[in-house]
C-alpha cells in the first residue's frame, strides 16, 4: 500500500510541473531538448553509471574482515542486484537486503553483515549531506542567484537548520557509542510499540559496527574519503547532464545546487525520489536555465537509478534462491 501510495504521489508532482510547462507554453521544448541534446556528451554522462558502480563495490569490498573478503565481482553483482530491489522495496531496503546475501554466502556472521551495510549506508549520507553544507555555504557566500534559487531567504534557513542539524546528528551517531546509545534508548521509549522491536535490532547492529569499525581509525578514514568522492562522481555525472542538454551552469553551482536536489528526492514520500527530485531541480536551477531543460535532467536523474537496476536484472534470479532459502528457514529469516 505503501509503494502504490509513493508512485500516485510521484505521478502527482510530475503531473504539476508538465501541466505547469503546459501551461507557459514549454510542454514542447521537452522533447526539443533530447532531440537537440549533444550526443557525444549524453553517451558520456549517462557511462558514469560504471565507475560509480565501481568504486561503489570497491567500497564494499574495503568494509569487509580479512577473513571474509569479497570477491570484487561478487560485490559488484550485490550492488547491480539492490538497485534491482531499491526500486521495487521500500526505504532503500534492496541496500539492507545485501547483508542477507553476504551472511548466507559465508563471507560474515548476520549481526556484522547488518552492521556493515549500516555503516555503508550511514557513511553514504554523511557524505551526502558535507556536500549539502558546502552547497548552502557557497549559496550564501555567492549571493543574491544562488538565494533566489530557494525562493525566500526563509526557506534557506531553514536548509541550514535540517541539513546541518542531520550532520550533526549523523556525526555524533557514528562518533560517540555513548550517545548513540542515548539516542535509540530514548528512541524505543518514544516510538510506537510496533517500531521498538525494529530499533533494538537497528541498536544492536549499531553497537556491532562501532565495536568493528572503530578498531582502524586508518580504514575508517578511507571509506569516509571514498564516499565523499563517490558524491562528488555523481554530482559531476549531472553537470555532465547539463552539458549534454546544451544548457549551462557553472561547477561550483552544481556542486552546491545538485547534492540539495538529491536530498529532497529522499524524503520518504515518493517513488525512487521521483517529483520531488524533479520539483528540486526546477526550483534551484531557474537562474542558470529554462523549466523545461531542468524537467530533461530530472528525467535523466532518473535514469541514473535506473541503469544500474538493468545491469542488474540478469543477476536477480541467483539471488531470490538465496532469498528463497532464508524464507524456508524461520531461524535464518528472523536473524
Amino acid at each position: 500500500m505503501k509503494r502504490i501510495l509513493s508512485i500516485f504521489i510521484s505521478l502527482a508532482i510530475l503531473a504539476i510541473i508538465y501541466w505547469k510547462l503546459n501551461k507557459h507554453g514549454q510542454l514542447h521544448e521537452l522533447a526539443q531538448v533530447f532531440a537537440n541534446c549533444d550526443r557525444v556528451w549524453m553517451a558520456a554522462s549517462l557511462a558514469m553509471v560504471v565507475p560509480l558502480t565501481l568504486f561503489t563495490s570497491w567500497r564494499l569490498q574495503q568494509l569487509m574482515p580479512q577473513r571474509g573478503q569479497l570477491g570484487f565481482g561478487e560485490a559488484n553483482k550485490l550492488i547491480l542486484v539492490a538497485s534491482v530491489l531499491n526500486l521495487v522495496l521500500p526505504s532503500k531496503m534492496g541496500d539492507i537486503a545485501k547483508a542477507w546475501f553476504m551472511r548466507e554466502r559465508g563471507h560474515m556472521s548476520g549481526a556484522l553483515s547488518l552492521s556493515l551495510v549500516v555503516f555503508e549506508k550511514a557513511t553514504d549520507m554523511l557524505s551526502l549531506l558535507w556536500w549539502c553544507v558546502f552547497g548552502l555555504a557557497w549559496i550564501k557566500i555567492s549571493g543574491a542567484q544562488a538565494l533566489d534559487a530557494f525562493g525566500s531567504p526563509a526557506f534557506y534557513w531553514l536548509a541550514v537548520l535540517v541539513v546541518g542539524g542531520s550532520l550533526a546528528l549523523g556525526t555524533l551517531l557514528i562518533g560517540s557509542e555513548n550517545f548513540a546509545h542515548f539516542f535509540f534508548v530514548t528512541g524505543r521509549k518514544l516510538a510506537p510499540a510496533k517500531f521498538s522491536g525494529k530499533l533494538a535490532k537497528l541498536q544492536e547492529a549499531w553497537s556491532e559496527m562501532h565495536g568493528y569499525f572503530w578498531k582502524s581509525k586508518a580504514q575508517l578514514l578511507k571509506v569516509s574519503l571514498t564516499s565523499i568522492f563517490i558524491w562528488f562522481l555523481h554530482l559531476l555525472q549531472i553537470w555532465m547532464f547539463i552539458l549534454a542538454l546544451k544548457a549551462w551552469a557553472p561547477f561550483l553551482a552544481n556542486l552546491a545546487l545538485s547534492p540539495l536536489a538529491i536530498l529532497a528526492g529522499l524524503l520518504p514520500l515518493t517513488f525512487a525520489g521521483v517529483g520531488t527530485r524533479d520539483a528540486a531541480l526546477v526550483l534551484f536551477y531557474k537562474p542558470y536555465f529554462p523549466a523545461a531543460t531542468a524537467a530533461a535532467l530530472g528525467l535523466l536523474c532518473t535514469a541514473r537509478y535506473l541503469l544500474p537496476a538493468i545491469g542488474g536484472a540478469p543477476f536477480v534470479g541467483e539471488y531470490f534462491q538465496i532469498a528463497k532459502r532464508i524464507s524456508k528457514n524461520p531461524q535464518t529469516a528472523e536473524a
